[in-house]
């Protein structure tokens, strides 16, 4: 499988990078053409970016795509700072919910070894669950069957999410300081409080974008003996040399750190500095639902581990049977289409699922604007991201999906 290993003062090139563009060199290994794609369609890529940096609507963005293992398209639009400093193709980004792929992996690299199955009982991990209650139109009831592994993978547990929520039991999440940005303590103490607050509905009844997948990070410390920073950097980073992904950026790379916003009636709003934020210091607590930090190579690899069954450059992380079942739809017919992933998706072990146009693609996002998608039907890999909050407020990934499928010649 082609490979680019990007290293942020060394770059990997093939010998068909010779007759490219010097422009393009740097990042991308074949041509469209010898990949089945048109360079006529994607050149559309760029002038879309670069009208959303011109009209205001995001300050830059890092588009991607990549066919039968080779990179054809890889541009950096705009600004990492706004006005300041332009976006180079190895800044970091703050990928949020793109953390939730990368821990259901680890998690699934436990079921391989016999740790668990994903039809464990949660509690039988972590006690503090065994007695965990339903709301119940205001009166708390025992749930009808257990929390098992395989809810918290697909967010059928019945766990909230706190900021993002708008149930009785989100408020009660935010009372206890849990969600997207509020944290209870360390990662054990955050899920302890997850335990005390009850359920929205019986486990394996209905989806909810939850906070279970930062409940599974601790399963995977607790079944590993590990920190979740600890496992992530030597099972997964080390072996694929994700070396520009972690929980914390280093103080000699924040100048490659993007800085984050929002918009507003008087244009973008500065929400995040590169130089002063939660991921510019160490970690509190390791999310394992959204506290990453990555660049676009970094991820790369790991999304071409996923879309070669589990494998790269000689590194195995995952069996093709396991890659297989988390990539398929995990939800029954009645819990499809899941509402929050768009039409026709389902969920798998770690992402939404397209069960409609494109089936069996894979893909999700964060929620500062970043967002990859894998096909493996049609060999492909492509990410848009940018640091907008909330993710979707600029068009990048629809306007990339049109362009990249249109591009298919073959």
């Amino acid at each position: 499988m082609g490979m680019v290993q990007r290293r942020r003062t060394a770059v990997l090139v093939t010998a068909a990078l010779f007759a490219l563009p010097l422009a393009l060199a740097a990042q991308t290994t074949a041509r469209p053409e010898d990949v089945g794609l048109s360079s006529e369609a994607l050149a559309r890529i760029g002038p879309a970016m670069q009208a959303l940096v011109d009209s205001g609507r995001v300050a830059g963005v890092m588009t991607l795509v990549a066919r039968r293992g080779e990179v054809v398209h890889w541009q950096a639009t705009g600004w990492r700072v706004l006005g300041e400093e332009r976006l180079e193709p190895d800044d970091v980004f703050r990928i949020y919910s793109m953390t939730k792929p990368v821990t259901s992996v680890a998690v699934m690299m436990l079921v391989e070894e016999g740790r668990l199955t994903v039809d464990t009982r949660l509690a039988d991990i972590l006690p503090q669950f065994a007695n965990v209650q339903v709301w119940d139109q205001g009166r708390l009831r025992p749930p009808a069957s257990p929390i098992l592994i395989r809810h918290l993978l697909t967010h059928t547990a019945g766990l909230g999410y706190g900021d993002i929520g708008r149930t009785p039991v989100d408020s009660l999440y935010r009372g206890a300081r849990l969600g997207v940005w509020g944290t209870a303590g360390n990662l054990t103490q955050t899920v302890d409080a997850i335990a005390r607050q009850p359920l929205i509905f019986d486990p394996g009844t209905r989806f909810n974008y939850s906070m279970g997948i930062d409940v599974l990070g601790r399963v995977v410390e607790v079944l590993s003996g590990m920190t979740l920073e600890d496992f992530f950097r030597e099972r997964i980073f080390e072996p694929l040399r994700m070396d520009d992904t972690g929980f914390h950026v280093l103080w000699e790379d924040l100048p490659r750190l993007t800085a984050a916003y929002a918009p507003s009636p008087q244009g973008l709003r500065l929400l995040e500095s590169p130089v002063d934020g939660q991921h510019t210091r160490p970690a509190q607590w390791f999310s394992g639902g959204g506290g990453l930090t990555s660049t676009a190579s970094d991820y790369f690899r790991f999304a071409s581990m996923l879309l070669n069954d589990g494998e790269l450059d000689g590194v195995r992380i995952l069996r093709p049977e396991t890659v297989r079942t988390m990539t398929a739809n995990q939800l029954p017919p009645e819990l499809t289409p899941v509402a929050m992933a768009g039409p026709n998706h389902g969920w798998g072990f770690g992402w939404a699922v397209s069960v409609g146009d494109h089936a069996g693609a894979y893909r999700w996002l964060g929620i500062s604007g970043t967002t990859f998608w894998v096909d493996p039907q049609q060999d492909l890999i492509a990410f848009a991201w940018d640091q907008l909050r909330p993710n979707g407020a600029a068009p990048i990934e629809r306007i990339l999906s049109d362009i990249v499928y249109s591009a298919i010649e073959n």
